[in-house]
């Protein structure tokens, strides 16, 4: 084939991948009533070049700050819904977090250790699994314009472990380091400073973002293209200084409704763009996903994922009653909780820049993130369509 052909069908490569992933979507969701998410996660999966497609391994290439960007504007909307009030007067929302996260890590770790994973990429795995995908939860809600104690809690949940896992899989980190070089500074500095600073990042910016809006005027106006903007920087400044994007963002949104900026419902999800991005965010998780590794570790990724959703749905349902919902809210609650493989890949892309090395010894995450990939978006459709949480047909 000629070279000028090549180079022109490796030119349009990615934008070839996100027309065809958002048709794949778009059918899914048509004939087969997939949530979109699962459509764009199968065909990415696809046209991945680990399965014989057209698209190159996206690791390290400029497609991944696209992706960390697109998942910091689902974090700052998901923090920015989240309402801190909520575990003053429902301290048992607090309490089914921390049990539901640590129950997950417990429990994942043995299942990992029974399978003679060695301990340090154990306790990663365990790590990231107790966390919920806010992008897939995030998303499927809002395709299904769902509302309802179910919607907030898992919001609330997933925002809360999401934050757990991070600090979780930090610590790790730096335990690793300690005991692999003996550097306490670095090891200090690749988990608490890294945590805290990714934090105190997004603090600032929810603090200065609002603070200029109103400066400026025209809130209703400006708001949408201040706060994306707002999240491209910030998403661009951490990845530099090689802090979390994912903990920034995540406190961008939560500082920033604290302002008391209003958000519309269309601003909330950043209309065409945020589409745009949730296609591109899931063909890439996807495409890093080799087809033969997730083969390998299947057995081990079937029984995390099984253990995983017992755990979460236990813990959900047993304290249901004490946090004021009933005992099947409380269990649909911990079933729409299945959602994984976004937040997972990309908190391990970052911190591979690190040259940190253990995942290649993590051989079920692969599997993990396949199933749960596609799966996990329908879970969470079923869970809040049972709760009747889903308040109209969509539009065709």
């Amino acid at each position: 084939m000629p070279d000028t052909l090549l180079r022109l069908l490796h030119d349009i490569s990615w934008p070839a991948a996100l027309a065809l992933a958002w048709l794949a979507g778009e059918a899914g969701q048509r004939w087969l009533r997939l949530p979109r998410v699962s459509g764009y996660g199968i065909a990415g999966f696809l046209m991945a070049a680990s399965q014989g497609g057209f698209l190159a391994d996206p690791e390290g290439a400029p497609v991944t700050l696209l992706a960390d960007f697109a998942f910091a504007l689902i974090l700052f909307e998901l923090g920015y819904r989240i309402n801190l009030r909520w575990l003053r007067a429902n301290p048992w929302l607090g309490a089914t977090s921390i049990l539901e996260a640590f129950g997950t890590f417990g429990a994942v770790l043995a299942v990992a250790l029974a399978f003679d994973v060695p301990p340090v990429p154990a306790l990663l795995l365990a790590a990231l699994t107790m966390s919920t995908s806010p992008a897939a939860v995030l998303r499927v809600a809002n395709d299904l314009r769902s509302a309802g104690q179910v919607t907030e809690r898992i919001m609330h949940l997933s925002a809360f472990n999401c934050v757990l896992s991070v600090a979780t899989f930090k610590a790790v980190l730096g335990y690793s380091i300690l005991t692999n070089s003996g550097s306490v500074f670095h090891a200090i500095w690749s988990s608490l400073v890294v945590v805290l600073a990714s934090a105190g990042i997004g603090t600032l910016f929810g603090v200065a973002v609002p603070g200029l809006l109103r400066g400026i005027g025209g809130l209703a106006r400006n708001a949408t293209i201040a706060f994306a903007l707002a999240a491209l920087l910030l998403t661009t400044l951490t990845h530099a200084l090689k802090f979390s994007p994912l903990l920034a963002a995540l406190a961008f949104g939560l500082v920033a409704r604290h302002r008391r900026v209003i958000l519309s419902q269309a601003q909330r999800n950043f209309g065409a763009l945020g589409d745009l991005l949730t296609v591109l965010l899931f063909v890439f998780v996807a495409a890093t996903i080799d087809g033969r590794q997730a083969l390998a570790g299947a057995t081990l990724g079937l029984s995390i994922v099984g253990v995983r959703l017992a755990v979460k749905t236990a813990v959900t349902t047993l304290l249901s009653r004490a946090s004021g919902i009933s005992w099947r809210k409380g269990a649909l609650t911990g079933v729409a909780m299945m959602p994984l493989s976004v937040f997972a890949i990309l908190l391990m892309e970052q911190t591979r820049r690190s040259d940190f090395g253990a995942f290649e010894e993590m051989a079920g995450i692969a599997a993990v993130v396949l199933l749960l990939e596609v799966a996990g978006p329908l879970f969470t459709q079923w869970a809040l369509a049972r709760a009747g949480e889903s308040v109209g047909k969509e539009e065709r």
